[in-house]
């Protein structure tokens, strides 16, 4: 049983201002696997007021110094790696592979991708009789979400802390430990007082203190559009900057080749990664509608391959991360049946043989763009197969959504991908797998606004100044 009841403010764990504890579910097995404290706006004031105080010298600090501080982290988080990924699997059943590899992968990487861009950063730049200076904003609020929970916190922890802020973090409720040993590592570097500080509890208390706080200059979200939008309501009062990254309904293009079938099964197994439980994931799966069938055979023996069951053994997928989320998967599935749409795999309920914990079942549907399970969000692992004319009509279905996240192209003629690619009105497009930790990552439309990972991530924590000699 974990016991994490106290927070990180000023260099130091310290008891909240008012004891308030919650239970921390393991998805996997139902129970309690252990208990946090829930913070108050008071603890907020606390956490802020060290910030404050910590920037006047942090935001002076040398680049050499910042660079020296980030190589003490890593050798911390390299060293705590297996725990963090055991945390993570405990806290969001995302499976032992996947936790201990991807999910701290990525965490490695952001902290590595924030050294690289540290070092070769120009913080001024002269045009003509100006002297351009990008200097940090100040004190920044992030809050971060439960599915990535290591990737959304790092993106921010360490590109805001490199580019001399200070901060305070709110973790997600329901996966709060990988923070919590992150905390730890942060410490264990010797990361200044007041710099980093944390606190758990529940995003409607601490995060609308952080969104209001006159004292916090930046707030940067990620999760749902409509707290998004409560953040940026509570937030405009103190015309603080905000950075939004909410939802998505990404679209998954196969073209027509001789490589559809392999490219439809890895578009199905991708999508149920991590329970299916991520933002950017191709949940619409676009395929050619004279090779439909042919399309669904891939799908479905994709989907039907895919082994779910305790994560901690040799599983594709874990359950989803609480009670709250299988009953929202469940009355997807349910509404995609009411509405007609075609269930080629999958369906309701647990798989058979698991009858604890919050387990789907890999489903996929094969229905039209219209409908609720093609146009909402579901956050799970749920896959809709939509069929297209052309490409002009792959294009206008995957633009036809308010959110515009990511995107993916799978074909063998590279070149066409990336035409395919610039005519989506989405943050991102991989093409056949790509992937990069300095590209740019974020949305248009409702799915947020704001940039993280690489130089433009960093240059979010980043105000421009103007000197004109």
């Amino acid at each position: 049983m974990r016991q994490y009841t106290q927070f990180y403010i000023d260099g130091q764990w310290v008891d909240p201002a008012t004891p308030n504890t919650a239970d921390v579910i393991n998805p996997a097995t139902e129970q309690v696997s252990g208990t946090i404290s829930l913070g108050s706006a008071a603890d907020v004031d606390k956490a802020v007021a060290a910030a404050r105080r910590a920037f006047e010298s942090w935001s002076q600090s040398k680049v050499a110094d910042r660079l020296q501080l980030l190589e003490a982290i890593q050798a911390e988080y390299a060293r705590r790696q297996q725990e963090l990924g055991e945390a993570v699997t405990e806290e969001m059943g995302a499976p032992i592979a996947l936790g201990t590899g991807f999910h701290v992968g990525l965490g490695a990487g952001h902290l590595q991708t924030a050294i690289e861009v540290l070092r070769d950063f120009r913080f001024e730049e002269r045009r003509g009789n100006t002297l351009i200076v990008r200097e940090p904003i100040g004190v920044c609020g992030l809050i971060t979400p439960w599915n990535w929970p290591l990737n959304q916190t790092t993106v921010k922890v360490f590109p805001a802390l490199a580019a001399g802020n200070t901060m305070v973090l709110k973790p997600p409720q329901l996966a709060p430990y990988s923070a919590q040993i992150l905390a730890e590592i942060l410490d264990a570097a010797g990361v200044p007082a007041g710099v980093f500080n944390m606190i758990q509890g529940q995003g409607s208390v601490i995060g609308a203190a952080l969104s209001k706080h006159p004292d916090v200059d930046m707030i940067s979200f990620t999760g749902s559009e409509p707290v998004g939008v409560q953040i940026s309501k509570d937030a405009a009062d103190t015309v603080k900057r905000v950075g939004l990254e909410l939802g998505g309904k990404s679209a998954w293009i196969v073209l027509d080749d001789a490589r559809l079938a392999e490219n439809v099964a890895a578009a199905t197994a991708g999508m149920m990664v991590n329970a299916g439980q991520t933002c950017s994931a191709g949940s619409r799966l676009l395929v050619p509608r004279a090779r439909l069938q042919e399309a669904i055979a891939a799908a479905r023996t994709a989907a039907e391959g895919v082994t779910v069951g305790d994560p901690r053994g040799d599983v594709a997928m874990g359950p989803v991360v609480s009670k709250g989320q299988y009953n929202t998967v469940q009355e997807y599935i349910a509404k995609g049946l009411d509405e007609g749409a075609e269930l080629i795999a999958g369906g309701a309920g647990r798989p058979e043989g698991l009858d604890k914990g919050w387990y789907c079942r890999p489903t996929v549907f094969v229905t039209t763009n219209d409908t609720t399970i093609a146009r909402e969000e579901i956050f799970g692992p749920v896959l809709v197969v939509i069929p297209y004319d052309d490409i002009d009509d792959a294009v206008r279905i995957a633009n036809d959504s308010v959110f515009g996240l990511g995107g993916h192209i799978s074909g063998e003629d590279r070149d066409a991908a990336i035409g395919v690619a610039k005519r989506l009105r989405t943050g991102a497009v991989w093409v056949n797998g790509g992937f990069d930790f300095h590209a740019p990552f974020g949305g248009y439309k409702r799915s947020g606004n704001g940039r993280e990972w690489g130089e433009h991530g960093f240059a979010e924590y980043l105000e421009t100044k103007s000197i004109i000699a």
